[in-house]
């Protein structure tokens, strides 16, 4: 039964890039997730700003980063503005404080599509998962190393197990679409 955890490993792979994706998509509030992992350029190397200062949420709409070194504030800022987020940061001192402007109508309805259009992609990767190993699963039964019984017993293992990342996705996908248009 190699073929079943070989199929759920990749599922899972397919879900959590899912998930990395989703927490990188603005909602309603602010979310460190949101810029810790942009590339700055420090000291000749590429540091994620999670690696350049701590990150704090102030309520309700601003993101605060208290910088370690002084010198990097200037490129974090640079890196934040250059980011497909649209938003801007100001400098006060150590701190870097990020306001993100209410999110629009127009906008919340492309957010929720990119996140459906994620859904539907990590869905199609699922789905091919469990086609190759179907067809695994059809060419042990070829080779005389299982016998019919347990090919269907297989592929209902296998579907399942579809199934069940499936709604995992729908889950997700629905706190996120609600996490939106909060």
């Amino acid at each position: 039964m190699d073929i079943i955890k070989d199929l759920e490993f990749h599922m899972n792979k397919a879900i959590e890039y899912f998930m990395e994706q989703l927490s990188g998509i603005r909602g309603g509030r602010p979310t460190p997730k949101l810029i810790e992992d942009i590339s700055v350029d420090y000291l000749e190397q590429k540091l994620s700003i999670k690696q350049l200062g701590s990150i704090s949420v102030i309520p309700p709409r601003e993101i605060q980063i208290s910088v370690w070194d002084k010198q990097c504030l200037a490129n974090i800022v640079k890196a934040i503005e250059s980011s497909n987020l649209n938003i801007s940061a100001n400098i006060e001192g150590n701190l870097i404080r990020i306001n993100l402007p209410p999110l629009s109508q127009e906008r919340r309805l492309e957010l929720v599509k990119v996140v459906k259009k994620e859904a539907e992609e990590t869905k199609i990767k699922i789905r091919s998962s469990r086609d190759e190993t179907n067809k695994k699963i059809n060419h042990q039964l070829e080779q005389d190393e299982i016998n019919k019984d347990d090919k269907f017993r297989l592929k209902e293992k296998v579907q399942k197990l579809v199934d069940e990342k499936n709604k995992e996705i729908e889950t997700a996908l629905g706190n996120k679409v609600k996490e939106i248009e909060d």
